[in-house]
């Protein structure tokens, strides 16, 4: 079959190479200059490598995935830990644990570390959220420090995560177009689509608008060896900012000793930010979910929504490739070659 897949991201790709190794004909358009969706990182003038779109750090508990990715990377041994700053200047371990805990007294931790972030990244207060967001971030009673301490593989790509994404890509049956957006004449030449532009954009917004997130990214160059204690620093004030990430401070970015790059995010409406889209919004009405699908319910036989903006779900690059590797062991079934 000739199939159209809408993104270059981690979903979009896992998604070209099983459906290529079946035979089958795949074209990926991508709006962008890149592949690697959102994990697109790059090598920037200092000699230290960048994560354009925020820090991407792979950890999972699937043994497939891991498995699966290092067929086109050697992962380097990393697990990620971060620190917060107190208004007084002073850091502590994130996620809470019981060190933090300590230090600022555990009836404090909801206004000190959860409110103010709330409000920043997503716009609303903490009550108006659906709780499994902020689940996402564990309380612990222990004095771990690691950001993912239940996960049995974590690691960082040896030459990046744009490298990796380019070598699933690699294949005589994958054609990739850059700086392409979709448009329906495409499906004249294609049996299929995977598609993980925004649903709602897709059907003109006949429901109405899915409401999304998105961050500002202002990278900075230091002229210093080292600035954070920590690879991430979240803040824990009433500032436009909610993290910075130090790249050098990971394995395989570069180390300049005259330079260090960091990244600061601002969090947003995606309106204000060029319609970038990056985290849907799970209110605790489930309003939004329901708007999604009715969109869903729209969709063509021949063409199947994928990713954050094509599922309207916040998922982690596991999730994503996860659900990749199922999208196409289900095609497989049902267009055998």
């Amino acid at each position: 079959m000739n199939i159209l897949i809408v993104g270059a991201g981690l979903t979009g790709s896992t998604i070209a190479r099983e459906l290529a190794e079946e035979g089958h004909k795949i074209t990926i358009i991508e709006k962008r200059d890149h592949v690697a969706g959102n994990a697109y990182d790059y090598m920037d003038e200092t000699g230290i490598r960048v994560h354009k779109y925020g820090p991407h750090l792979f950890h999972t508990n699937n043994k497939r995935v891991w498995e699966y990715l290092s067929q086109f990377t050697n992962f380097i041994y990393y697990r990620h830990k971060a620190k917060a700053q107190l208004k007084d200047g002073n850091y502590v371990p994130f996620p809470v644990n019981a060190e933090t805990i300590e230090k600022v007294g555990r009836d404090n931790v909801l206004d000190i570390f959860f409110r103010p972030y709330t409000k920043k990244m997503w716009g609303k207060e903490l009550e108006e959220l659906d709780p499994n967001i902020i689940k996402r971030v564990p309380v612990k009673d222990n004095r771990d420090e690691s950001y993912f301490p239940n996960d049995t593989y974590q690691g960082i790509p040896d030459e990046g995560y744009t490298v990796m994404v380019e070598k699933m890509l690699d294949h005589p049956n994958i054609e990739v177009r850059l700086n392409t957006e979709f448009d329906m004449v495409w499906m004249n030449y294609n049996d299929y689509c995977f598609n993980s532009m925004p649903i709602d954009e897709y059907h003109g917004f006949v429901h109405g608008e899915l409401p999304y997130r998105s961050l500002k990214f202002h990278k900075k160059v230091i002229p210093m060896n080292k600035v954070l204690p920590s690879t991430t620093v979240n803040f824990t004030h009433d500032g436009p900012y909610t993290r910075v990430t130090e790249w050098k401070n990971m394995p395989a970015h570069g180390n300049n000793p005259h330079a260090s790059v960091l990244t600061f995010e601002e969090p947003c409406d995606y309106r204000d930010n060029d319609m970038e889209r990056y985290y849907p919004v799970k209110d605790v009405d489930g309003e939004n979910r329901k708007t999604y699908e009715k969109y869903r319910e729209m969709t063509s036989p021949k063409m199947q929504f994928i990713g954050r903006c094509g599922q309207y779900v916040y998922i982690d690059m596991h999730q994503a490739v996860n659900s990749a590797l199922q999208i196409a062991d289900k095609f497989k079934k049902e267009y055998e070659v």
